[in-house]
């Protein structure tokens, strides 16, 4: 979000405080045929919304601020904590940010604001990709078992494709320890670890909303209207804070 506010490639409102100018929602009211500024046929309205006001020329920024205590000011929200109910609400975001969106905001606005586009529209392709790699994962385990019994001779990687996995590997580990430090910083060392250990939770995650919004959208072609999939949140983190005597 830093980098597309200094790039100016247009801020998604995305579940975020957002101040807006009344002109603004006035002039996205006006284009909309008085029906509102939000689309309410849009499975991710606030999404879609962010990036209009950019498309009609609206100044947007992301301001990452902090109090004088040093907290992070954010919109804080626990995501689902049961896997059915997590789903469910990244079943949405896929089918409205990537599916939904290609067919509503198309791929107008210039190359960088094509380029986010393009960024934001990757999870059903990221769900395949990610299922593809643990069946390879599960795949190659099967064969070094094979290959330990000697029942069959593992294959030998060659120059090439030893360095791409070298590479990939570097990634991944410096990936997961960005994720770890970022979060550290802001909820702790535990917290901090415990984001890597839930990457291959939201890699599994991700597999089965993406299966789920691309048959949902699927289904829309046919002529079905878009389920709005809302999920309940009874948990806030306030509320846990007050239970603690942290606030």
């Amino acid at each position: 979000m830093v980098v597309r506010s200094g790039l100016g490639a247009g801020i998604p409102g995305a579940g975020v405080g957002s101040a807006v100018e009344r002109c603004t929602l006035a002039r996205l009211a006006e284009l909309a045929g008085g029906l509102g500024p939000f689309a309410t046929t849009s499975l991710t309205e606030d999404y879609e919304f962010g990036l209009n006001v950019g498309s009609i020329g609206g100044r947007d920024r992301f301001l990452r601020l902090r109090t004088r205590e040093g907290r992070l000011i954010a919109t804080r929200a626990y995501f689902p904590s049961r896997i059915d109910t997590a789903i469910r609400q990244k079943t949405r975001w896929i089918h409205g940010i990537a599916l939904q969106g290609w067919d509503r905001l198309g791929w107008n606005g210039g190359f960088l604001r094509t380029w986010m586009k393009l960024r934001d529209r990757q999870g059903p392709f990221a769900a395949f990709l990610l299922a593809l790699a643990y069946l390879l994962v599960l795949g190659s385990g099967l064969i070094g078992i094979a290959g330990w019994f000697g029942l069959f001779v593992p294959f030998k990687a060659s120059p090439l494709l030893a360095t791409m996995l070298a590479i990939c590997g570097i990634a991944f580990v410096w990936r997961a320890l960005i994720r770890a430090i970022f979060t550290g910083r802001e909820f702790g060392w535990r917290e901090g670890l415990l984001a890597v250990v839930r990457i291959p939770v939201s890699n599994c995650i991700a597999i089965m909303a993406g299966r789920r919004a691309l048959m949902a959208y699927i289904a829309t072609l046919r002529g079905a209207e878009a389920q709005w999939d809302k999920t309940e949140h009874l948990d806030h983190p306030a509320s846990l804070m007050r239970e603690h005597g942290s606030i």
